[in-house]
C-alpha cells in the first residue's frame, strides 16, 4: 500500500514506525528538514521537506497514485486541507485526519463528508485517551482494557500477584476454579519475554496476563489472577486541557471527581461549565494544597497536563502522602518503561491510543479494530471472517486446523449476539468477529492474508 503522512511529529513519527517494515511504501512530509533526514537514516522511507496542505508538496510525494493519506501535524487546519487537496486534485481514496478541536468534533457529522470536508476517519487523540483511562477507572487493577465486537467482548491486561487465585497454579485449573465463565489467556509476558500460554503453564506472580472474556464478566477473571481491588469512588485529576476536562465529564456522575487547573481564566470557566466536579485553581506538585484536599483519601490521582515532568512529579509526591493509585500522561513513549511501576502505577501514551486508532483503518482485510500493545512490538486484532469454505482461508475450519503466524493466538470469536471463547475444536463461520492475539506485529501481513477471501469472493 502507497501511505502519504503528513506531519513527522510524534505520532507521524511513530505510525512510520510501525507501518514501514509491512510492506508499505511510506512518504513522509514535514516542513523540519532536520526531522526528516533523522527518520530517513533509520527507516527505509521516503521524504519530502513541505507543508502537506500544499498542492506541489502533495505531487511531490506521489499523491496522484497514493493509496492513503494520514494527515497528523499539530495543526487541525492544515490536516483538513491536506485532506481536501488530496481529494480535490489527486482523487486519493482514502484520507484520515486528526482532530483535536471540540468545535470540529461537536459537528463532524455535519462537516467532514465529500461533498464539504472530505475526511473518511477522524481521529480525535484526546477523546481516545480519555476513553482509554475511564476504562481503566472502571476496572481496578488492570493495565489495560481493549474492547471489541461492539463492546461485547474484552481483552484485558493484568499484573499476576500473589494473593489471585490462579498464581502458582496451571493455566488448565482456571476452568476449574470459575467454571461457568468462559475466558482464555491470550499472551503472557514473563521478565519482559513472551511465554506461550499452555495449559499446563503456570501462573507466576509479576506476570503480564492478557486475557480474553466477555465483557461482562472481567471483574471475575480478574480476581483468579490478583486480589480485587474496591471499586474506585475519589478522583482527583490534573490539567484542566481536552483530556482533563472531557475524563471530570464521563466520571463526574458515577465518581466524586476534583480538577485541579494552574491558570485561572480555564479554572473558572471548567468550574462553570462542569455540573458536579470540584475544580482547584492551584498546583497539584504544592504539598499544603494536596494536603488541603485529603490526597489519603483518593482513590486515584489522573496528572493529564501536556508536561510529562510536572505530572510525573506530582504523582509521585500524591502516591507518598496516600494517594491510592497513580496514572500519567507521558508524551515521551522513553519514559513510558522508565517510570510505571513503584510510585507511578499506569502510565499512558497518548501516541499508543492513536496508533490504534490509526492502524484498524489501515490493515488490509476486514480488520474493524486494532490495539498497539507493548510499544508497538505486539498487537490485538479483530477480524471478520468473509467468504465461504472455497474462497476463504479460515472459513468453516477449526482452530486447530487454522495456520496460524508464530505467536498469534485467536482468543474469541464474536457470532451475532453470542460470545464464544476460542479452543481448538471451535469452527470458523462465515461472518464472525474474530479477536486475535499477535505477540509480534511482524506476523500482521500473514493474519492480513487470513482474513483476506479469494478472488472469486464478491
Amino acid at each position: 500500500m502507497k501511505i502519504i503522512i503528513v506531519g513527522a511529529g510524534r505520532v507521524g513519527t511513530t505510525l512510520a514506525e510501525n507501518l514501514v517494515g509491512e510492506q508499505n511504501e511510506i512518504t513522509i512530509i514535514d516542513p523540519d528538514r532536520n526531522r526528516l533526514g533523522e527518520l530517513q537514516e533509520k527507516y527505509d522511507l521516503r521524504v519530502v521537506v513541505g507543508n502537506g496542505a500544499h498542492p506541489d508538496t502533495l505531487e511531490a510525494a506521489g499523491a496522484e497514485d497514493a493509496d492513503m493519506l494520514v494527515a497528523v501535524t499539530s495543526t487541525d487546519e492544515v490536516n483538513m486541507l491536506s485532506c481536501q487537496i488530496a481529494y480535490s486534485m489527486f482523487n486519493t481514496p482514502t484520507k484520515i485526519a486528526r482532530i483535536r478541536s471540540e468545535q470540529y468534533i461537536r459537528y463532524k457529522d455535519k462537516l467532514f463528508h465529500n461533498q464539504d470536508m472530505p475526511v473518511d476517519h477522524l481521529i480525535a487523540p484526546e477523546q481516545l485517551v480519555t476513553d482509554y483511562i475511564k476504562r481503566l477507572i472502571d476496572y481496578p487493577g488492570a493495565l489495560q482494557v481493549m474492547e471489541f465486537a461492539g463492546g461485547k467482548v474484552s481483552l484485558v491486561a493484568v499484573k499476576a500477584y500473589y494473593g489471585g487465585k490462579l498464581v502458582g497454579h496451571a493455566i488448565s485449573a482456571l476452568k476449574q476454579h470459575i467454571p461457568n465463565v468462559n475466558a482464555r489467556v491470550a499472551a503472557i509476558f514473563r521478565q519482559g519475554r513472551a511465554i506461550r500460554p499452555l495449559g499446563s503453564t503456570v501462573i507466576e506472580a509479576d506476570d503480564e496476563v492478557f486475557f480474553v472474556a466477555d465483557t461482562n464478566n472481567i471483574r471475575i477473571v480478574m480476581q483468579e489472577l490478583q486480589r480485587l481491588e474496591d471499586t474506585y469512588k475519589r478522583i482527583m485529576i490534573v490539567g484542566g486541557g481536552l483530556i482533563g476536562a472531557g475524563l471530570a465529564r464521563a466520571l463526574e456522575r458515577s465518581h466524586r471527581v476534583k480538577l485541579v487547573e494552574t491558570k485561572l481564566e480555564r479554572a473558572e470557566y471548567l468550574s462553570a461549565s462542569l455540573e458536579h466536579t470540584l475544580v482547584l485553581h492551584g498546583d497539584a506538585s504544592d504539598q499544603q494544597m494536596l494536603s488541603e484536599e485529603h490526597i489519603e483519601d483518593i482513590d486515584v490521582f489522573v496528572a493529564v497536563t501536556n508536561d510529562d515532568e510536572a505530572n510525573i512529579m506530582s504523582a509521585m509526591l500524591a502516591k507518598r502522602m496516600g494517594a491510592k493509585k497513580t496514572m500519567v500522561l507521558i508524551q515521551r513513549s522513553a519514559y513510558v518503561d522508565l517510570v510505571q511501576g513503584g510510585d507511578i502505577d499506569i502510565a499512558i501514551s497518548p501516541q499508543n491510543a492513536t496508533i490504534s486508532a490509526l492502524l484498524r483503518h489501515i490493515r488490509r482485510g476486514d480488520i474493524v479494530n486494532v490495539y498497539s500493545l507493548r510499544k508497538g512490538a505486539a498487537e490485538a486484532i479483530e477480524a471478520i471472517a468473509h467468504g465461504d469454505e472455497k474462497t476463504s482461508k479460515v472459513i468453516g475450519k477449526s482452530i486447530n486446523e487454522i495456520k496460524l503466524p508464530p505467536g498469534a493466538t485467536i482468543g474469541a470469536i464474536v457470532r451475532g449476539s453470542e460470545t464464544i471463547i476460542a479452543h481448538g475444536e471451535t469452527v470458523i463461520q462465515s461472518d464472525d468477529h474474530v479477536v486475535m492475539f499477535l505477540v509480534d506485529k511482524k506476523y500482521v501481513t500473514d493474519v492480513e492474508r487470513l482474513f483476506e477471501p479469494s478472488a472469486l469472493f464478491f
